[in-house]
């Protein structure tokens, strides 16, 4: 076994009603105002509002920032770093955006660092504010993973990558995804699961032991659970273990990194609006048959864990998944035209920090193929 480094969150929290409890785990961490970063649509779910309350019932002062976007522009960071500036400690309460957007504010009015200066992988210092993350969706588990990706410009992301982005607690509360609608269920359902596929085929240095066996064990919930999730949102358990599985393929690639798959899929979410999760959903089978020649073993025993007692190559097995769930199945689907792709493989290619993690090396005509398949 060669050497390998493993981080995760400290403290990882889960059970069903525990976000009513919000208050009690952050004032052992927060005297004073903290800051709670969410988005306009978490105000209408009624959840910022038991949020406050309970903080309040703490002796915590809450300040809201609910300007979070998807895909979050280097504006709303400084917006919330201003913020987080006038507080002890910082909450990111939603999706995968507002919990990026709440390590950074932490990071930036607690170290003074420049964003620009903290992106790349260990580039960011620290130190941050106290920070507590609050999934609303079972799919990015950055709620334990040291990253933070932002929109730069009008469509390139950019990450930052460091353990110090990881908060002091995660509050894993499963309640907080029931009734989320389908399509959000499984786009981000599937984004769980290419976190796990990724970690486990990963050709980091790094890449585990702790991470593949974490990234079995999600895929092994998740496979019984999206489409329950999909058809039946009130079922508990489903979103319980979508929960779960989310958070241990979060685990399993913040150490294990993920590659050319989620390299293939930021540009159309840059330079289309698509979904995160829906991006990745789209050129997954596609990335996965482009890597079968080196990763073929690895991806057998991934669909035993993902697909139990069922036959067929694994990228075929993943389309009947994603179309059963009713996710859009081409990127012309989504607005891409054949026009588009050169476009698309160019800004690919600028992930090498994502792309060296890949299985089997992808060169621009690779990237523009894969593209032209999933078109």
């Amino acid at each position: 076994m060669t050497g390998f480094t493993f981080n995760t969150t400290p403290s990882v929290r889960m059970g069903a009603g525990l976000f009513n409890t919000l208050g009690d785990v952050v004032a052992p961490l927060v005297q004073g105002r903290v800051l709670l970063v969410t988005d306009a649509g978490m105000i209408a779910t009624g959840f910022v509002e038991k949020a406050t309350q309970s903080l309040v019932k703490a002796g915590l002062e809450p300040v809201i920032y609910d300007g979070v976007l998807a895909d979050p522009p280097e504006a709303v960071i400084h917006a919330a770093a201003e913020l987080a500036k006038t507080c002890m400690g910082v909450i990111g309460l939603g999706g995968g955006s507002s919990l990026d957007v709440a390590k950074l504010a932490a990071l930036l009015a607690g170290s003074g660092e420049d964003l620009a200066a903290a992106y790349g992988v260990g580039q960011a210092k620290g130190p941050r504010l106290p920070l507590i993350l609050v999934p609303t969706t079972a799919g990015t588990g950055s709620e334990v993973t040291p990253i933070s990706i932002v929109t730069t410009g009008e469509s390139e992301k950019m990450g930052v990558v460091s353990p110090v982005l990881l908060p002091d607690v995660a509050l894993l509360d499963p309640e907080l995804t029931i009734g989320l609608p389908a399509l959000v269920t499984a786009a981000t359902g599937i984004d769980a699961m290419v976190h796990a596929i990724e970690a486990y085929t990963s050709a980091s240095p790094n890449n585990n032991p702790v991470s593949r066996s974490l990234a079995l064990e999600a895929l092994r919930l998740m496979g019984q659970a999206l489409e329950t999730a999909v058809s039946a949102p009130d079922d508990l358990q489903a979103r319980s273990d979508m929960l779960l599985g989310s958070m241990l393929a979060g685990q399993a690639f913040a150490n294990a990194p993920v590659a050319a798959v989620h390299a293939l899929a930021y540009p159309i979410g840059g330079h289309f609006k698509v979904p995160h999760g829906l991006s990745n959903a789209l050129v997954l089978p596609h990335v996965i048959r482009f890597n079968t020649p080196k990763a073929g073993d690895d991806y057998s025993v991934l669909a035993a864990a993902l697909f139990p007692g069922k036959s067929g190559a694994f990228a075929d097995q993943l389309t009947d998944l994603s179309r059963r769930c009713g996710v859009p199945q081409t990127l012309a689907e989504v607005g891409i035209a054949s026009t588009d792709l050169d476009l698309l493989a160019h800004d690919a290619m600028n992930q090498n920090r994502l792309l060296v993690n890949n299985p089997r090396e992808v060169t621009l005509a690779d990237a523009r193929a894969i593209y032209e398949a999933a078109l």
